[in-house]
């Protein structure tokens, strides 16, 4: 495959990424590539799917959010990143990309989310039914209880929630919405502002389900909990065909499973948009 670096304009940062294309047949696609919260576009899912999906004969497009990391630079010392984002934003970033896609005359996207990039592909989908295929790759449930949720499994605020929500609400108050809480769990770090938009803001990834119509692929690994990546009641729920696939011996970053993810995404689409099998195994040649 070829690799081009891009910068994707916004109304503010631009998104960095990475565009991948077949070298060796014409384009029969796209996928837009969602990366998980505070990962980003060379790390995960969207690390490790392209060499499969351009050998299917898809452009793949591998992009930062706002939102990626925990906490970066640019070209300044002011600060940016994962700490920062709201989910109003990680939704415009994902409509950016695709918009970029669409100037390049791939208008109907794959789409493929792993994670919180999962549960926002959800959304995406919902919002657009022009979407080819949609792949959940452990999306989140999302929605209002997701930060009690994520306390309750020893993330974020852990034991600490209404203390948090306090300060978080004084600091916004004052106008400083933008200053950093450092937490016990997991993000570690992230601003007043986003803790906030966190909680009361979170797309509900059921929710969207009556609203995609488009193929769709939901896979959970084993070792995850299906309450919090709840892919079988998101296919109940779901007005089209979603396919559940539960992988063995699999963690939330598919840690040593990563061929195996790839594998299971390759052999959906190729059940699902008629692609030939040659082209996944040419890739492994």
């Amino acid at each position: 495959m070829l690799t081009e670096l891009v910068s994707i304009p916004t109304d503010t940062l631009p998104l960095d990424g990475a565009y991948y294309t077949p070298e060796d047949q014409p384009p029969r696609g796209t996928a837009l590539l969602m990366h998980g919260n505070t990962m980003n576009f060379y790390t995960g899912a969207p690390r490790f799917l392209p060499p499969y999906l351009t050998a299917l004969g898809y452009v793949c497009l591998a992009y930062n959010r706002r939102g990626h990391d925990i906490l970066s630079i640019r070209d300044s010392r002011e600060p940016e990143g994962g700490a920062f984002q709201t989910a109003a934003e990680g939704m415009a970033d994902n409509d950016y990309a695709a918009r970029f896609l669409a100037g390049r005359g791939f208008p109907e996207p794959i789409v493929i989310g792993h994670s919180n990039g999962g549960m926002l592909a959800a959304q995406f989908a919902a919002a657009h039914p022009e979407t080819r295929a949609l792949a959940l790759l452990s999306a989140h449930a999302g929605g209002l209880e997701t930060v009690q949720q994520g306390c309750r499994a020893g993330h974020l605020a852990q034991e600490r929630l209404e203390e948090v929500i306090a300060e978080a609400e004084r600091l916004v108050a004052a106008g400083r919405g933008h200053a950093l809480m450092l937490l016990p769990g997991w993000w570690y770090a992230l601003s007043a502002e986003s803790f906030l938009d966190r909680l009361r803001n979170t797309p509900d990834t059921l929710a969207a389900a009556p609203h995609i119509t488009c193929p769709t692929l939901y896979i959970r690994g084993a070792l995850e909990d299906p309450t919090v990546y709840p892919a079988e009641e998101f296919a109940r729920r779901a007005a089209g065909p979603c396919a559940v696939a539960i992988l063995d011996q699999c963690d939330h970053f598919y840690n040593g499973r990563e061929d195996v993810v790839a594998r299971t995404v390759t052999a959906w689409l190729r059940e699902t948009l008629g692609e030939p099998a040659e082209r996944a195994e040419a890739s492994q040649a």
